[in-house]
């Protein structure tokens, strides 16, 4: 199976459940409430991701995704922590976690040790969405993108492609150049996402991470906006109707 196997439609999309919020209560009260409206919505899938909150609060998201959507599409990105998101996945029964490089951001004598690590890690009962030259990551492999984005293909089950920061506009040709490449293999945008660009991203990739523009004023930081979410989800029902 694909990656995209999981879905039952054409170009999934995530959204991002960044954990915002002061005290711990209100960062799990506020994760409740955005769950239910990205559902509810249409998005595809949840990511649960340690951007604001702590691992403890991702671990306390996942149990109550295991808990109370059941049937529901969800992964997770302990951040920095490939075996940790791998281990926390199959625990709480997600199907999917990120990490957001698989390849590029290490100097070649580091990069053999890294890819050891994730081939021991992978068992299969997990899908991974890889980063390469993703939003904040150096590169420092001394390799072409095509040599890395071969690899990173050898080490996640799709491609995850970014522009230079959370928020911020993934480039349309940057996301050919890897298509060019990847060809059939997923692609997933990951960053910069709106309702205006969706159209013309998606028609060049599988699917897409959303975070920011999801949120009020497309600010990561605030809450989920539900009319933002929908207004984004009504351009890509749109666009399913047409493949």
């Amino acid at each position: 199976m694909s990656f995209l196997d999981i879905f039952d439609v054409k170009k999934p999309i995530i959204g991002m459940l960044h954990l915002g919020g002061g005290t711990r209560e209100e960062i799990r009260e506020r994760a409740v409430l955005e769950i239910g409206q990205m559902y509810g919505a249409g998005v595809d899938a949840v990511l649960v991701e340690n951007y604001f909150g702590s691992a403890a609060d991702v671990e306390w998201a996942l149990g109550y995704l295991r808990e109370n959507c059941p049937g529901r599409v969800y992964g997770v990105n302990l951040l920095g922590d490939f075996a940790g998101s791998y281990a926390m996945a199959k625990q709480y029964g997600a199907a999917f976690m990120q990490a957001d490089s698989v390849c590029g951001h290490l100097p070649p004598h580091r990069d053999e040790a890294y890819a050891n690590m994730i081939g021991s890690v992978r068992d299969g009962a997990v899908y991974v969405l890889g980063g390469v030259r993703f939003k904040y990551q150096p590169v420092l492999s001394g390799r072409s993108v095509e040599e890395d984005l071969r690899l990173g293909m050898e080490r996640c089950d799709a491609i995850v492609v970014t522009g230079e920061g959370t928020g911020m506009n993934t480039d349309i040709e940057k996301i050919k150049a890897f298509r060019a490449v990847t060809g059939s293999f997923p692609l997933v945008v990951g960053a910069g996402m709106t309702a205006e660009t969706a159209r013309e991203q998606l028609m060049n990739s599988d699917g897409a991470i959303v975070g920011s523009w999801f949120k009020e004023k497309g600010q990561a930081q605030n809450p989920v906006d539900p009319d933002r979410v929908s207004r984004f989800m009504d351009v890509v029902r749109s666009l399913r109707a047409e493949l």
